[in-house]
C-alpha cells in the first residue's frame, strides 16, 4: 500500500507525484524523491525496482522479510533493515522496516507494524535546511525514530524486573517467580537482537570510509550510534540483573525443599524413638517385669509421650519444626 510519494528540492516540497513519474525526477540530481509503502505486495515491490533501478538482492531481501538488522551497499544504493519492536499487551511484537537509499532517493518498506512514520516526514518538511542535506538525513531521521521507540521498552522492562524482584523470597512463590523471569529474559534477547546488530550498521555511517549517501551526516549518525550503546548497556545490565534473580529463585527453591527435608527427618526421629520403645516392650519375653507390674502400661505410654515431646522440643528449637 504506497503511503506517500513526495519530490523535493533544496528541502523544499515541490509535489505528490504518481509512482510512474519517479523515474523522471530521477534525472535531476537536486531532487529528493521520498516514497513510502507499507505491507507491500509483490507486484509493488517489482514496480519499485524498475523505477529506482533498485539491486535483486536488496528486493529480495525485503520481498522475504524478517530480515537481521543490518545494512548493505549495492553498485550505487544501499539497504537498511530495522526491526519495529512495540508492546502489544504483554508481549513485545516485531515489525520490519526496509529503508532503500539512493543518492537523490529513499524508498521506505514496513512491514508486520503499526508504528507510523507520519512525523518524522513532518519534522523533516520543518527543517528544509536539514532535509537539503540528501537523502542521508532522512535515513538518520527514520533510523532516530525507530531508537528513540526502543528507550520506553527498556523502561518497561527495567519496571517488569523491579516488580519481580520484590516478590523474590515470598514464600511458595519461587515457581511463579522462574517463569516471569524467563519471560522476561525472552523480552530482553528480542530487543536485544533489534538493538546489537543495527549498532554495527549505524558504526558504519561515521568515522572512516561512510557510504556516499551518508557522507555529509556523519555527526548525526553518530548520535544513533550513542543513544544505540546506552540502550545495548541498559539491555546488559537487565540481562546480568535476570541471571542473578535466576540464581537466587533456584537457592530459594533449595532453600525450600531443605526445609522440609528437615521437618520430614525430624519427624522421622520422633517416631523413631516411638518405635523402639514399642518395639522393646512388645517382646513379650517371660521374664519382663514391667508386663506384671500394674502400672506398667501407664507409665510406658508416659515415658514414650515424655521422649517424643522432649525430642519435639528440641526440634522447635532448633528451627527443624
Amino acid at each position: 500500500m504506497l503511503i506517500n510519494c513526495s519530490v523535493y528540492r533544496q528541502g523544499a516540497k515541490l509535489a505528490d507525484i504518481p509512482i510512474d513519474d519517479i523515474s523522471d525526477y530521477l534525472t535531476h540530481p537536486d531532487c529528493l524523491i521520498w516514497v513510502a509503502l507499507r505491507d507491500t505486495s509483490a507486484a509493488e515491490l517489482d514496480k519499485m525496482q524498475e523505477e529506482f533501478s533498485l539491486h535483486d538482492l536488496s528486493v529480495e531481501d525485503a520481498r522475504h522479510g524478517h530480515q537481521r538488522p543490518k545494512l548493505e551497499e549495492y553498485r550505487d544504493s544501499m539497504f537498511v533493515a530495522l526491526h519495529l519492536v512495540e508492546l502489544i499487551g504483554n508481549d513485545l511484537s516485531v515489525g520490519e522496516l526496509n529503508i532503500f537509499v539512493g543518492s537523490n532517493f529513499i524508498l521506505t518498506v514496513r512491514n508486520r507494524s503499526e508504528q507510523s512514520f507520519a512525523n518524522v516526514r513532518e519534522r523533516c518538511e520543518r527543517e528544509p535546511e536539514l532535509l537539503a542535506l540528501g537523502s542521508g538525513f532522512v535515513l538518520y531521521a527514520l533510523m532516530d525514530a525507530v531508537v528513540d521507540r526502543y528507550f520506553p521498552l527498556v523502561e518497561v522492562l527495567e519496571s517488569q524486573l523491579e516488580a519481580i524482584e520484590e516478590h523474590l523470597f515470598d514464600k511458595d512463590s519461587a515457581r511463579g517467580n522462574i517463569e516471569q523471569i524467563y519471560l522476561l529474559k525472552r523480552k530482553v534477547m528480542v530487543l536485544k537482537h533489534a538493538v546489537a546488530p543495527l549498532m554495527e550498521a549505524a558504526g558504519k555511517m561515521h568515522g572512516g570510509r561512510v557510504p556516499p549517501p551518508c557522507a555529509n551526516t556523519q555527526e548525526y549518525f553518530r548520535d544513533v550510534y550513542d543513544h544505540l550503546v546506552r540502550i545495548n548497556t541498559a539491555l546488559d545490565a537487565v540481562r546480568d540483573t535476570i541471571s542473578t534473580a535466576i540464581l537466587v529463585c533456584q537457592s530459594t527453591v533449595s532453600i525450600e525443599q531443605n526445609d522440609v527435608n528437615k521437618q520430614l527427618a525430624a519427624w522421622a526421629g520422633i517416631f523413631a524413638v516411638a518405635t523402639a520403645f514399642v518395639g522393646i516392650w512388645g517382646m513379650n519375653f517371660q521374664y519382663m517385669p514391667e508386663l506384671g507390674w500394674r502400672y506398667g502400661y501407664p507409665l510406658a505410654l508416659l515415658t514414650i509421650s515424655a521422649t517424643c515431646y522432649y525430642l519435639y522440643f528440641r526440634f522447635r528449637r532448633a528451627n527443624w519444626l
